[in-house]
């Protein structure tokens, strides 16, 4: 079965390797909480001189309340900030501070060297000092051994207060520039203030890495105090949808009772709608989450990702036949949106229906056509072109999606498959080559 290559439904969970992944960590894939983030973002990157698709924006599951740049232009956002933060413009605050980080170029060293690495291995660094514990290395044993996880993610990550007070005057030009009001920084930094008087080891990770100053404070209030725009809002349509992003990550991150708590049937809001449809599909009560899903479907028939969450509700409980329909009407409302059109791939998958494989494929191409980096998307396409008989481009489709899950040994071997399997000077066959010659084993000294 294919069902559980995917581990939770409108949220995609990429899992980290190693330690990483035994400490809970992963990123969340979601469109739509994805193109929100992106549309707090751009008119951000724009001020700052920035190309808002060459900045990639990481969505952390993890509860505490950070964010952080590294490796370049990649910017990391835990799931417990967005849920923390009240406004839009909260969040706004701190993707400009982070911002004024990238353009002042204040990575330290080890940072700017993980320019090239992956999101996964950047991650797995930040969070990786229990790995080298366990494994007796000693260049991170101490750090490990006289503070832990903590000590290790505040040194590699932490700036100076000359740097912190630096971003903070960029964020605000830039918030500025792009007609956002600073209150939601500084209605953030009130967040953190609360908690300086807390041991390191209760603070959130944001305020151990951004140390909080009163100068920094100061400027803040100061500057929103004299602002044209300190009472300025955000669209309605974007606190909307920041609405909808917290309901779905509570939803999906805590129990069917939980949700009902936080979002009781009192609260007839669309968010909260969605959340109790996406909180009795996770308690596994399909009718009434569908029942819920329908009746926003029935107020919003347009809304690609009430239909996407129809289709993968269905998918998850066996009926891929029936998310279908559905799924291909969320690939069409978004746009071919690459996260859903895999969504659709693995549904015809499952259906076992060989006429839909070659749509199962052109779907598949088409998302791996602007997510070349997406594993699950090569794991459903090997399967596709096997299934196609294919077996060349079912052996390099399986080598991509070892090389991106970290398995070297497996990369190498499809790749050996695939050399033996496709035409020779092919583009699929040069391909072949490019991961043999990446994955050749180490020469002695």
């Amino acid at each position: 079965m294919l069902r559980r290559i995917l581990t939770l439904t409108a949220i995609f969970l990429v899992a980290l390797p190693s330690v990483a992944f035994a400490q809970g960590r992963s990123f969340i894939r979601d469109t739509e909480i994805e193109e929100t983030l992106r549309l707090y973002a751009t008119p951000i990157f724009k001020a700052a001189g920035l190309d808002p698709q060459a900045v990639s924006v990481y969505i952390v599951s993890d509860n505490s309340l950070n964010a952080f740049v590294a490796g370049g232009q990649k910017l990391f956002i835990n799931t417990g900030l967005l849920l923390k933060a009240d406004t839009p413009e909260q969040v706004m605050g701190v993707i400009a501070h982070e911002t004024g980080h990238i353009a002042g170029g204040h990575l330290s060293r080890v940072q700017d060297q993980l320019r090239n690495a992956s999101a996964i291995s950047i991650l797995s660094t930040v969070l990786g000092v229990a790995a080298g514990v366990a494994a007796g290395r000693a260049d991170v044993g101490t750090a490990a051994v006289i503070g832990g996880q903590n000590i290790a993610q505040r040194n590699f990550l932490a700036y100076s207060r000359t740097q912190e007070s630096s971003a903070d005057q960029a964020g605000v030009k830039f918030l500025t520039e792009a007609g956002i009001s600073a209150r939601g920084m500084r209605d953030f930094m009130e967040k953190l203030e609360g908690q300086e008087l807390l041991s390191a080891a209760n603070q959130d990770p944001y305020l151990r890495s951004h140390p909080l100053t009163t100068e920094r404070v100061e400027f803040l209030e100061n500057y929103v105090a004299n602002s044209p725009l300190k009472d300025a809002k955000v669209s309605p349509a974007l606190y909307e949808r920041h609405a909808r992003m917290r309901a779905k990550l509570y939803a999906f991150t805590n129990g069917l009772q939980m949700t009902l708590r936080q979002y009781p049937e009192s609260d007839t809001s669309i968010a909260a709608r969605y959340a109790r449809a996406i909180g009795y599909y996770r308690d596994s009560q399909l009718q009434p989450a569908l029942d819920r899903i329908n009746d926003l479907i029935a107020d919003e028939p347009e809304n690609p990702y009430f239909a996407e969450l129809k289709g993968q509700v269905l998918l998850e409980f066996g009926k891929a036949n029936e998310a279908i329909e559905p799924l291909k009407k969320a690939v069409q409302q978004s746009d071919g949106a690459p996260l859903i059109r895999i969504l659709l791939a693995h549904a015809e998958l499952e259906s076992n229906n060989a006429d839909l494989l070659p749509d199962a494929k052109e779907n598949l191409l088409a998302a791996l056509s602007k997510e070349r980096d997406n594993a699950s998307a090569w794991r459903f396409r090997a399967i596709t072109e096997s299934r196609l008989n294919n077996q060349g481009e079912a052996s390099l489709s399986q080598s991509e999606y070892s090389l991106l899950t970290g398995d070297r040994s497996a990369a190498r071997y499809h790749a050996v498959q695939a050399d033996r399997e496709l035409k020779s000077g092919t583009a699929p066959w040069q391909r072949a080559q490019d991961i043999l010659r990446a994955t050749e084993p180490d020469k002695p000294n």
